[in-house]
């Protein structure tokens, strides 16, 4: 029987870690990515200590070319990603007449264009096989902009369309794509704590019946 594998691009002991850890808990395989060798490596043992199989790769979405060989390498040792979570933004302050053109343009490379990168080296082996799924983490800002927030606003607003783009263009080919726009501080609370958060990830990889969630 097939192995189906994840893949969360933004791995991390808040969000990223969770979502993980809530497929693993359904029989995928993780693949966690982030830039730390040494807490992808604490992560991985974390995880697999609680009976799940996980691995690592080393990624900057801040390069596509980072991007595309983590995870050419994955689809070369495990096949096809069943499940690609995106889960990585620059999150920073600043006000629109203080934020440098410059700037915004290199957080969205990690915001959004590193979305798009990912999506597309998984996408060929999902249609393949008739069936996918990719998820974005998205944000309240997307809806609700902030001054305070430009870039996140921007970005995330621009994630979300993406997200969109990609469900009409891919649905007919068996991949859903969702995005869940998240409107508070996760971990804030009980109601923004990861695990609760997670859950709702594969709550729209299970349902398929909604491309967003605001949460």
């Amino acid at each position: 029987m097939h192995k189906k594998t994840i893949v969360v691009v933004g791995a991390g002991s808040g969000l990223g870690n969770h979502i993980a850890e809530k497929f693993g808990q359904n029989g995928f395989r993780v693949i966690l990515m982030a830039r730390r060798e040494d807490k992808l490596k604490e992560y991985t043992a974390e995880m697999e200590q609680a009976g799940i199989e996980a691995d690592y790769h080393i990624v900057d979405c801040a390069d596509n070319g980072s991007i595309r060989t983590a995870l050419e390498d994955v689809q070369r040792k495990y096949g096809v990603v069943d499940v690609l979570s995106y889960n990585t933004a620059v999150l920073k302050d600043g006000l629109p007449t203080q934020l440098a053109p410059e700037e915004l343009a290199s957080r969205y490379q990690v915001d959004v264009a590193g979305g798009l990168c990912a999506a597309q080296q998984v996408i060929p082996g999902q249609i393949e096989q008739g069936e996918g799924c990719i998820l974005f983490t998205g944000g309240g800002f997307a809806l609700y902009p902030v001054p305070q927030f430009t870039s996140v606003s921007v970005h995330k607003a621009a994630l979300r369309t993406l997200a969109y783009t990609l469900h009409d263009e891919l649905k007919d080919a068996g991949i859903y794509v969702g995005v869940v726009n998240i409107k508070g501080n996760i971990g804030s609370n009980e109601y923004y704590a990861p695990a609760q958060i997670a859950e709702v990830f594969y709550k729209l990889y299970k349902e398929r019946d909604n491309i967003e969630i605001t949460y």
